[in-house]
């Protein structure tokens, strides 16, 4: 058997030497810059309650207790910069007073400023950077949490909104709603804000791409108008949202019949396919006319794919509004990889532990959201650079 020695070591070991990294990103984003507009109240500077939840983010925890197994944790202190360590009960109270103050409009401008002085990599699907905006559910049945209500889901919840840049998936905007809202509410705004931060982080041409809940005149509109407004800068800026039917698919069958005839291709016996693409006249709110362009596709099955007849054709319509100059099928391939920021959201509520929100006011769980979306751009930087990237241990570059 060896003669095993064992020593003391002067060295201090945590099972959290990310968060050393983490603790140069709140630098870069500048997180500490909060202190000169919320001063320290009772010996706790504003940036020590912030860095502190950011870091319990980063490790995957969300509620307030969790901070207590930190307090006398000095790597968590170090790394991280902070003076002190908040209690839970003084990260609950402090939270809630920089939500009733509006902090949450003040980080939005971290994860811009972080992303762009890290130079993140922002990669193009083919020609264009893709913006993809959704809302998501988020389950908090069985409690009495300020806004929780029946989601779209049918569970009681919230349904936050959230924008995704380039393959990537850098959040640009994160945002708490009630769960009975519509996704087309105060969803505008929503856009506003959020496109002049992708505009900061790319020079590319961008493609927006939103699901059928975006689906009305009066976004379309403003779509139209960003647009031009892009172009006037010498920008370009596209976009595919999914055409809500609204029951017209089959209320006008025997209209889309017509129009489909002179475009039938036959993909196997007992189903074909119509594409084709039309221009329709919208209007905004001052009754302002734009002509936009929209993909059609019908399919019609007389035959399941194990080659059983069906009693009655069975149709399916769908369409995409866009200000692409493109093919259809090229149109709706670049459509399909909208599905792709699903991934995203999970991330969210698992890898962050944001399904269940900590606190039972509103403002503050909207603020905690607005501190997520910096930890989510933190750990995916890190994924990025440290999983796939020249610091990855299996990269085999020249």
């Amino acid at each position: 058997m060896p003669n095993i020695k064992f020593r003391a070591s002067c060295r201090t070991l945590t099972s959290h030497a990310g968060l050393s990294i983490i603790g140069q990103c709140f630098e870069i984003a500048g997180v500490d810059s909060i202190d000169s507009r919320f001063p320290t109240t009772l010996g706790m500077r504003t940036s020590d309650v912030i860095k502190s939840y950011l870091g319990l983010l980063c490790l995957g925890m969300s509620d307030y207790d969790a901070v207590e197994n930190f307090r006398r944790d000095k790597p968590f202190q170090q790394l991280l910069t902070l003076q002190k360590v908040p209690s839970a009960a003084t990260l609950r109270q402090r939270l809630e007073k920089l939500a009733a103050n509006d902090l949450q409009a003040r980080t939005a401008t971290w994860s811009t400023t972080l992303l762009s002085l890290i130079e993140a990599p922002i990669t193009a699907e083919t020609t264009h950077v893709c913006l993809d905006i959704d809302t998501f559910v988020m389950d908090n049945s069985n409690s009495k949490k300020e806004g929780v209500s029946r989601t779209y889901q049918k569970v009681d919840g919230y349904t936050p909104i959230a924008a995704y840049l380039g393959n990537e998936g850098w959040c640009l905007g994160l945002e708490l709603r009630p769960g009975k809202q519509h996704t087309m509410k105060e969803s505008n705004a929503f856009l506003e804000r959020v496109l002049p931060r992708a505009q900061c982080l790319t020079k590319q041409p961008i493609l927006l791409r939103e699901d059928s809940g975006f689906d009305s005149q009066a976004h379309l509109a403003l779509l139209e108008q960003q647009r031009q407004v892009f172009a006037d800068e010498g920008r370009r800026l596209d976009y595919v949202v999914k055409w809500n039917p609204r029951g017209s698919a089959t209320a006008d069958r025997d209209t889309w019949l017509a129009v489909a005839a002179d475009y039938w291709e036959e993909l196997r016996p007992g189903k074909r396919q119509a594409l084709w693409s039309q221009t329709v006249s919208i209007h905004d709110d001052n009754k302002t006319e734009y002509v936009v362009q929209r993909v059609m596709r019908l399919v019609e099955r007389t035959a399941d794919g194990d080659g059983q007849l069906l009693l009655e054709p069975d149709y399916e319509l769908e369409g995409w509004w866009t200000s692409l100059d493109e093919a259809p099928e090229a149109v709706i391939k670049r459509y399909q990889a909208h599905a792709t920021h699903e991934q995203f959201h999970s991330e969210i509520k698992t890898d962050l532990d944001l399904e269940r929100l900590p606190s039972g006011k509103f403002a503050t769980n909207d603020l905690i959201l607005h501190l997520a979306q910096l930890a989510y751009n933190i750990l995916r930087l890190m994924g990025q650079l440290g999983m796939t990237g020249e610091l990855s241990p299996v990269y085999s570059g020249p």
